[in-house]
């Protein structure tokens, strides 16, 4: 480690530095000084956006290794840069030309991370261009709830997710996380589309006691901020739906137009080379 970074220092030629970066950031990595690693994968990162050939097999192993440190870094709030560096388009480019597979980690950081949520559309959009393509119960789970909007399937692959999370290396830590976020995002979705819902299913499904999940739902609709009203006699949840204006669901429809243009232009050109 130290010789690696007494090398770079003394070192003149690119080509060499460049590898030792590389040699830096696997030793951080083996000594599980994941702060460290970090900042050397934003330095290789920097490097890469200034040097020309190998950029997209480069890119390709910059992604892999940054599973190891982003699923190990202490708390979730630091897996936010796993998201900002794979929806960044270069790196999106890569995932969907030569890793597709890399859609698991990235639909997990998204689900467990609340902040991220705003996020989740250019998700959809990804994980909907890429469905026949690649798909595990992760990605599967996010086209059930927000492409299909079967509740019931996204519930299934929910079951599956769990057995997923539980045998993948980078996963496991998130499993318990993982499982509650996707509740939620079932429930608040549900909210959005059905007016009145009982209660008991909603504790039924989520294996909880009616008082129980009355509590849950009313913390829910607080922090989502759903407008919702429980009605406690007839054992519901009323939700106060407004009509979304055509120019608004027309706008909603036509925003990722000019991205998705920008991908199939991509696409094309990559074919005809």
């Amino acid at each position: 480690q130290r010789r690696v970074h007494g090398y770079r220092t003394l070192s003149v030629s690119r080509e060499y530095d460049f590898a030792a970066m590389w040699g830096k950031l696997a030793a951080e990595i083996l000594m599980q000084n994941w702060e460290t690693a970090l900042k050397d994968l934003e330095v290789l990162r920097e490097h890469l956006d200034t040097s020309p050939g190998y950029q997209l097999q480069a890119r390709t192993w910059l992604l892999h290794w940054a599973l190891f440190i982003f699923f190990n870094l202490p708390t979730t709030n630091e897996r936010d840069g796993i998201v900002d560096m794979f929806l960044q388009e270069k790196y999106l480019n890569v995932i969907q030309t030569t890793c597709p597979h890399l859609l698991r980690y990235l639909t997990t950081a998204c689900i467990t991370n609340k902040k991220k949520r705003g996020q989740v559309k250019e998700l959809v959009r990804v994980v909907e261009q890429e469905h026949l393509s690649y798909q595990d119960p992760i990605t599967e789970f996010v086209h059930a709830l927000y492409v299909k909007y079967d509740f019931e399937l996204a519930q299934q692959k929910l079951q599956q997710c769990e057995t997923v999370l539980s045998n993948d290396f980078f996963l496991v830590s998130c499993h318990d996380e993982f499982v509650e976020n996707a509740k939620l995002m079932i429930f608040e979705n549900y909210c959005r589309i059905h007016s009145v819902f009982d209660i008991s299913m909603v504790a039924e499904k989520l294996g909880m006691d009616a008082e129980k999940a009355e509590i849950w739902i009313v913390n829910l609709i607080r922090q989502a901020r759903l407008d919702a009203r429980i009605d406690s006699q007839a054992n519901q949840v009323i939700m106060d739906t407004q009509a979304t204006s055509v120019h608004r669901r027309v706008k909603e429809l036509t925003s990722g137009l000019g991205v998705r243009t920008t991908y199939v232009a991509t696409k094309y050109q990559n074919m005809s080379a």
